[in-house]
C-alpha cells in the first residue's frame, strides 16, 4: 500500500491541497475522468476549481461521474446531488453537460440504472482520479458499515443515522429519501488514484479506524488500505488520532 497522508491546518488548506491534485491531473491528461463527491467536504475544492478555470484551466474535455444520488429525487430537486453539482461546479466551469454523469434517482428500473452506470464508466476507460469524503461511521459514497467489498453500483437502504444526519437539509424528516444509488466499494476501488479528504474532530475516529484499524466491511473506508494509490488530506482535527 502506498498511502500518502497529508495533515494540514484547516479546511481551507485541505481544499487547496486537494484542488492542486485535481488540477495536476487535468494538466497531465486534459480528458481525465474524474469521480466526484458531494457534501460539505468538497465545497472549498469546487470553488477553487472555478478559480483555476477563470485563470485558464480548460474543463471542456473532462468526464465526470458522481458517487451517488438519492432515490426519488429528480435532478432539479434542490436536495438532489445533480442540483448540488450544477450549483457548485458544473455551471461555473466549461464542462460539457453531456460529459457529466450522476445516477438517475428517478429511473424506472433502478437495477438497470446501476448496471448501465458501471458500464458507462467502463466504456470511458475507468476513473482516473476519485474524490472521496468520509462519514462519521467511515462510510464512503453511501456504502454503509457492513457493505461487502465486492459491491458494484447498487441501491442502498440508508441507515437511521444517515437519514438523521441528512434531515437538516429537508423541511421535515419524512421528506428525507430512505434509499440512494451509490457506486459500490468495488467500483470506487477500480479508480486509478483516490483522494480522501476529511476535516473536523467529528471525523477523527473514522479516519483513525480507516487508516490504522483492521480492513473490514464494518469500516467501509478501511478498504482504501488495499488500494495502490491513495492520498489522504485531513486537517489537524480530523487527523488528531493518527
Amino acid at each position: 500500500m502506498d498511502m500518502n497522508i497529508v495533515v494540514v491546518s484547516n479546511f481551507d488548506s485541505m481544499s487547496e491541497e486537494v484542488a492542486k491534485i485535481v488540477i495536476a491531473q487535468i494538466r497531465r491528461k486534459p480528458s481525465s475522468v474524474l469521480g466526484l463527491a458531494t457534501g460539505s467536504s468538497p465545497l472549498g475544492v469546487y470553488s477553487l476549481l472555478e478559480e483555476y478555470h477563470n485563470r485558464g484551466v480548460d474543463f471542456s474535455k473532462i468526464i465526470t461521474f458522481n458517487l451517488d444520488e438519492y432515490v426519488g429525487l429528480a435532478g432539479d430537486h434542490p436536495q438532489s446531488y445533480r442540483y448540488y453539482m450544477e450549483q457548485n461546479l458544473f455551471a461555473r466551469v466549461n464542462i460539457k453537460p453531456e460529459k457529466t454523469h450522476i445516477p438517475n434517482g428517478i429511473a424506472q428500473d433502478l437495477q438497470e440504472e446501476c448496471r448501465s452506470y458501471d458500464e458507462t464508466i467502463r466504456q470511458v476507460g475507468g476513473i482516473d482520479l476519485q474524490l472521496l469524503g468520509i462519514g462519521s461511521n467511515a462510510h464512503i459514497g453511501f456504502n454503509e458499515p457492513g457493505t461487502p467489498f465486492g459491491t458494484t453500483t447498487h441501491v442502498v437502504d440508508l441507515t437511521e443515522s444517515t437519514i438523521r444526519d441528512n434531515a437538516r437539509f429537508f423541511a421535515s424528516r419524512s421528506e428525507v429519501p430512505t434509499q440512494a444509488l451509490s457506486m459500490g466499494i468495488k467500483s470506487i476501488m477500480h479508480a486509478q488514484n483516490i483522494v480522501l479528504m476529511a476535516n473536523g474532530g467529528s471525523k477523527a475516529d473514522a479516519i483513525f479506524a480507516a487508516l490504522r484499524g483492521p480492513v473490514t466491511p464494518e469500516v467501509p473506508a478501511s478498504v482504501l488500505q488495499l488500494h495502490p494509490s491513495v492520498t489522504v488530506v485531513v486537517d489537524q482535527a480530523a487527523g488528531s488520532k493518527l
